[in-house]
């Protein structure tokens, strides 16, 4: 193998180690996007059941006194 083969080798190699890295930080950037985005989730729905029962609460109050 000639000294140009070994640096264009060498070059591939390069890139290909940079891209590599690129893709394992953008994959490790949406898991955790992937994570929070369940915790919002999460929280809205135990939200949206919280308010629910305050209204249907309420309700069963005004049903009571009316």
């Amino acid at each position: 193998m000639t000294a140009e083969e070994k640096y264009v080798a060498a070059a591939y190699l390069v890139v290909f180690v940079v891209v590599f890295v690129y893709v394992l930080i953008m994959a490790a950037k949406v898991a955790r996007l992937e994570r929070e985005l369940a915790e919002l989730a999460e929280q809205a729905r135990r939200k949206d059941r919280a308010q629910a029962k305050r209204e249907r609460h309420e309700l069963a109050e005004e049903v009571e006194v009316g």
